[in-house]
């Protein structure tokens, strides 16, 4: 295929890995399988297991054969309807070897005219909520989780290649020593779930103070704290309108997306400014991958008229604070011009979600959706401020 030359690499902010079957397992403690991961032949299928039940999330977490890159484009774009879903991601395709080696994505990279990317999990973004009530269980999993990341692709390779462990911060302590080490190890960048922590003590906000040792080491460090989509747990919240069903991929309800659709990084990244995190650390950079930006304004909108009534309420005005401390990668088919004029050209994020079915096929044609952008706003959005977030030069 012939990709997008914008005349320059980009700074892509949203790739993904499939992970092998023994991502989670290959470094897990012994005795802690049934707490933590484990595959089960189940009717003549693999099942995963994750705390002793079927997990759901990914329906095909092998992986192989696997959805074509970009291949529900339309769908989103809502130019097709998806009601059979299956018919609209069509044939499957054997998995490429850039999906799991990162020698041969790099050479994709090359191709599509990318310069360096974030690289997130695919199946690891949904799994904290199936651990929840078993704080140590969770900790053990992510960090034999994050052990696979460094062996098979590095937190950073070839400086092409930034990829994300996963830090869960149910276990405050636990959580800034899993930090540490990932810091240790070269991560530029580390990825979390929204929506509320799930300790001991029950559900805190990000930004209660018990996370300040977690939020002080992210500022010192100057890594990149990013938020991306995944399971967020807010199944939950339709137990209090007469429903409940655990999150799947691609499963679509519309009372169900509207109450787990964009509320989990608004209130997330509410939560993280009403409740002091950038007035405490203000040195700490949040990235929302993959959870598009509808969100923004309605926010925005909120904190400013929240700020005029009660200004004491706030240390800093809350809406500099979304300006300056949050970096947001939006859907493509979102409405991009609200998202420069509510959050400024600066925070904006191209990402293009490759290889995944919902994203690009080909990453720099994000380029096409910038229509009314000026060329140096572009560059911006698909080089310069990736760039800039990870404290890189831009040639």
């Amino acid at each position: 295929m012939e990709y997008t030359d914008l005349g320059y690499a980009a700074f892509d902010a949203d790739h993904h890995y499939y992970e092998p079957r023994d991502a989670f397992t290959r470094h897990l403690p012994n005795g802690m399988e049934r707490r933590t991961m484990q595959w089960a032949t189940i009717d003549g299928k693999e099942r995963l297991l994750v705390g002793g039940r079927i997990n759901r999330f990914i329906p095909n977490p092998l992986f192989d054969p696997v959805a074509r890159p970009g291949c529900l484009d339309d769908y989103f774009r809502g130019k097709i309807a998806g009601d059979d879903i299956r018919a609209a991601f069509g044939a499957l395709e054997p998995i490429h070897p850039g999906y799991r080696n990162p020698t041969a994505r790099v050479s994709q990279l090359d191709a599509q005219h990318v310069e360096r990317c974030f690289v997130f999990p695919t199946l690891g973004v949904g799994m904290e909520e199936a651990l929840i009530g078993d704080v140590e269980a969770c900790h053990v999993a992510f960090h034999s989780f994050n052990q696979w990341l460094l062996d098979d692709w590095s937190f950073d390779f070839d400086g092409r290649l930034l990829s994300a462990p996963y830090i869960t911060l149910m276990d405050p302590a636990a959580a800034a020593a899993e930090l540490d080490w990932v810091i240790d190890n070269g991560a530029r960048v580390i990825v979390m779930r929204s929506g509320p922590i799930h300790t001991a003590s029950g559900p805190k906000s990000p930004g209660d103070p018990m996370f300040d040792p977690f939020w002080a080491r992210v500022a010192e460090a100057g890594i990149v704290a990013a938020y991306h989509s995944g399971n967020a747990g807010y199944s939950a919240f339709l137990e209090h309108w007469g429903e409940h069903e655990e999150m799947q991929a691609f499963k679509y309800d519309p009372f169900h997306q509207l109450i787990g659709g964009h509320r989990p990084i608004h209130d997330t990244i509410g939560a993280l400014i009403c409740h002091g995190v950038f007035s405490r650390h203000p040195g700490a950079r949040v990235a929302t991958i993959e959870s598009g930006s509808d969100w923004i304004e309605p926010l925005a909108r909120f904190l400013k008229k929240s700020y005029a009534q009660r200004p004491s309420a706030f240390a800093h005005d809350p809406v500099e604070q979304l300006r300056s401390h949050v970096w947001v990668s939006p859907y493509y088919e979102d409405d991009l011009a609200q998202v420069k004029e509510v959050l400024g050209i600066d925070q904006m994020l191209f990402g293009s979600d490759y290889p995944h079915a919902e994203g690009l096929a080909d990453p720099c044609s994000f380029v096409q959706d910038l229509e009314g952008f000026t060329d140096a706003e572009i560059r911006a959005i698909m080089r310069d401020n990736g760039l800039a977030l990870i404290n890189a030069t831009s040639a």
